[in-house]
């Protein structure tokens, strides 16, 4: 697709007539291409599709004030303002609707169609200019997912704006960046919107939210949905005040062009300006195909809404202006139409012919090398009902050709053939390559290749409060980092609950260390947005069970950005939080397998102590990817030597730390447990019986090294010590022992297993007691698992 030109307004600020024959063939351009995605959905070509259709002007009118520098976060749809900002083609749209790995610039063919992401990280990890970029954040599908992190993109211009010891010309020029976050009406009845537009009132950071108003939520009309039936409506009593305490609000229509140009001209202006939250509620949209190509809207829509449909179609009613104002002909305009359908067919053809390429590659090695076994080997040609269904394939996907490979090296039996195991391999490689690549960072940055410095004590080492060696590190870091923020529920004026940044405000200011509403779910997407900026969070949630309020973005958000973005993107956060034997219903704080199965692709740290999660952080801040570290609270106020190289030590993740040696078992466990178990094992010393006390340090990654398959060769014995429910991190530890490190071969008694309780902890000593492991419980499963 040729190079566009800029659109242009008049100097009255009235669009011209160059812009606005621009701007309508974009509409038509983007137009025909939702018509193809449904049509390819509907033929077979594509497995799913959403799109613009409906919605295209008023992204003409963002577009128009969407300068370099700028974010966008999105929720499943967009492809017109990238269009009209000329930063895809029609054919990148196609590659991704038909999963191109190769050529989908957005995902690396990991994303379903109208996911978007631009480069902000080159493939050594060093960031990109993002003052000079259009920058798209990676769109994600969960309903009103978008919206903590467009809140945390907008707070990050404020941070810079405010930023006296730090500047970074790569990611801001003077915090006047603005975040545009688009969600749909119906997604507006999501939580975490409310508490979005809550919170981007109370900071006043520049934030432009459009709710893009069709009438329903997929087939719910929005009287179901949002008090009086309108979200601008029910947000009124955030309304800015005389004192510019609030937000915008603007309501235009979503057909008309002028309406649409002079509200996006006026709220961006004053967004720059003065960072006070806009919302846009853009009313009337329409929706021509309906929510998706999954239902039909001629379902659910009365006649008269498909009528009104129909009448106020936005590409229709921009058309209709056009005439009207004598800024085209009828002539003029049918070649624009003309132009943008002979231009989606092209790029639809590229983009079809460019993946079908790869496929049919593949297929004909596959079949020359079975035509070879056959002429070679005389095989029987058992396979060729799915061979012919497979040559009959238009596009022929690679799994096809692989599950056909592997069914007929079953056919054959051992040995396989060379060239067909080959074909095997190379495939499978070549699969997992393209898309299961960067779950984490690859860069040289990475936090896995940080290796270990451990703490070093003089002489005169102080024995101090643990919280007193994280308060003396995040010191330490502060004044060395320019960059880090430390945020939180009471972290600023008081110092947080157990008083690790006592003081840091006071001396760093409160731009740097700050204290939060109760609302995980922001805490969370402010710092998502803050580390794709290139600034460093630690944001900290108050406990581990008040995590479960943050987990969708941690989960679908942080965890899945460089993946799902094919290393595109990063977001270096770290999430502080605290747990184990904590005691209660509401606060046990043990119950990581959730976080286990949620949060691959973020470093999940257990440190025993302070000087441990020290060490944790320090590589966590070293590295370019996210992680989680979870203190122990009953660590704070127990005693700790005070290392004079805090700033330096690092512990290794998914390295163990061997704490003892010993002949009859190995014990694996971490945090809060550590100490339990040496208890246990001092109590066992007289009898003789000694262990391998493994402390894994981070859950994920675990033992790289696989030091604990070592162990196991020389004691025989296993025993996991946790505190999380039976069967949750405790069979996590196991699968990755027996199976990943081949440990099962070297038991010679059945792996033993100590957590905690079904049920939570009930309040108190005595329900503490009963519910997690204690130094009684872990000594009499050691001699039982002795005597097996």
């Amino acid at each position: 697709m040729e190079k566009r030109t800029s659109t242009t307004t008049s100097s009255a600020g009235a669009p011209s007539t160059h812009s606005a024959l621009q701007d309508y063939f974009i509409c038509c351009l983007s137009r025909e291409v939702s018509r193809f995605i449904r049509r390819d959905v509907l033929n077979g070509r594509a497995k799913f599709g959403v799109s613009d259709d409906g919605k295209e002007l008023f992204q003409i009118a963002l577009a128009k004030v969407f300068e370099p520098g700028d974010w966008r976060a999105d929720y499943y749809r967009g492809h017109t303002l990238l269009l009209a900002l000329d930063i895809c083609t029609v054919e990148d749209l196609f590659a991704q609707l038909y999963a191109d790995a190769a050529n989908d610039p957005f995902s690396s063919g990991r994303q379903m169609n109208n996911h978007h992401a631009s480069p902000t990280i080159d493939a050594e990890g060093d960031w990109a200019k993002l003052t000079e970029r259009y920058n798209i954040s990676s769109d994600v599908s969960t309903t009103a997912g978008q919206v903590g992190r467009g809140l945390g993109l907008a707070f990050a211009s404020k941070v810079y704006r405010e930023a006296t010891e730090y500047s970074d010309e790569k990611h801001s020029q003077d915090g006047r960046e603005i975040c545009f976050c688009c969600i749909g009406d119906g997604s507006t009845s999501e939580g975490p919107f409310w508490e979005a537009m809550n919170a981007a009132a109370v900071l006043q950071v520049p934030l432009a939210m459009t709710v893009v108003d069709d009438g329903y939520g997929i087939s719910v009309p929005v009287e179901l949905q949002t008090a009086k039936g309108s979200i601008s409506a029910a947000l009124a009593g955030l309304k800015s005040d005389e004192q510019h305490r609030g937000i915008r609000i603007y309501r235009p229509k979503g057909w008309n062009y002028e309406e649409l140009c002079e509200a996006y001209r006026a709220g961006a202006t004053h967004l720059r300006e003065n960072h006070e939250p806009v919302l846009y509620h853009v009313r009337e949209i329409t929706q021509p195909q309906g929510h998706s190509t999954s239902g039909s809207h001629e379902r659910y829509k009365s006649k008269e809404r498909l009528q009104f449909e129909k009448e106020y179609d936005c590409n229709r009613q921009f058309r209709l202006w056009l005439l009207a104002t004598d800024l085209a002909t009828e002539e003029e305009l049918q070649e624009i139409e003309s132009r943008a359908r002979d231009e989606v067919r092209a790029a639809r053809k590229r983009a079809w012919e460019q993946v079908a390429r790869t496929g049919r590659r593949w297929r004909e090695r596959l079949f020359a090398t079975l035509d070879e076994l056959v002429a070679q080997n005389g095989h029987a040609r058992r396979w060729q009902a799915e061979r012919t269904e497979l040559a009959k394939t238009e596009l022929p996907l690679r799994s096809e050709v692989l599950r056909l490979a592997r069914l007929v090296r079953f056919q054959l039996g051992d040995p396989t053939p060379g060239k067909l195991e080959a074909l095997i391999g190379e495939i499978s490689a070549e699969l997992n390559e393209d898309l299961g690549s960067y779950l984490v960072s690859e860069s040289p940055r990475s936090p896995l290749a940080i290796e270990a410095v451990p703490p070093h004590y003089g002489p005169d080492a102080p024995l101090v409060n643990g919280f007193e060696v994280l308060n003396r590190f995040f010191d330490q870091a502060l004044d060395r980092i320019p960059n880090l923020y430390a945020f939180g529920e009471d972290l600023g004026k008081i110092g947080g609950v157990n008083q690790c940044f006592a003081g840091l405000q006071d001396k760093y200011g409160e731009h740097r260390v700050f204290d939060v509403g109760i609302r995980e779910w922001t805490i969370v997407g402010q710092a998502i947005g803050m580390a794709m900026r290139g600034l460093r969070p630690i944001a900290e949630i108050q406990y581990l069970d008040y995590l479960l309020y943050a987990l969708s973005p941690l989960s679908d958000d942080v965890a899945t950005l460089r993946w799902r973005s094919g290393n595109q993107q990063q977001a270096p956060l770290i999430v502080r939080t605290r747990g184990h034997r904590l005691e209660g219903v509401w606060h046990s704080g043990s119950y990581l397998s959730i976080l286990l199965g949620a949060l691959r692709g973020i470093h999940i740290c257990v440190p025993r102590n302070m000087t441990q999660a020290a060490g944790l952080y320090n590589t966590l801040l070293a590295g370019d990817d996210p992680g989680l570290v979870i203190e122990v609270l009953n660590a704070y106020r127990k005693k700790e030597r005070l290392p004079d190289n805090l700033a330096d030590c690092r512990v290794p993740l998914g390295v163990p730390d061997v704490l003892r040696e010993g002949a009859d078992l190995t014990i694996v466990s971490y945090g809060a447990c550590i100490p339990i178990v040496e208890n246990a094992l001092d109590l066992l010393a007289d009898r003789g019986v000694t262990a391998d006390l493994i402390d894994v340090q981070t859950l994920w990654p675990l033992d790289r090294p696989g030091l604990i398959g070592d162990s196991l060769r020389k004691t025989n014995r296993l025993l996991i010590v946790d505190e999380d429910v039976p069967g949750g991190t405790s069979a996590y530890l196991l699968q990755q022992i027996l199976e990943k490190q081949n440990g099962y071969t070297h038991l010679d008694a059945p792996p033993r297993t100590l957590t905690g309780t079904e049920h939570r902890p009930p309040y108190g000593d005595d329900g503490n007691y009963i519910s997690k492991p204690s130094a009684e419980d872990v000594l009499e499963i050691i001699l039982e698992t002795l005597r097996a």
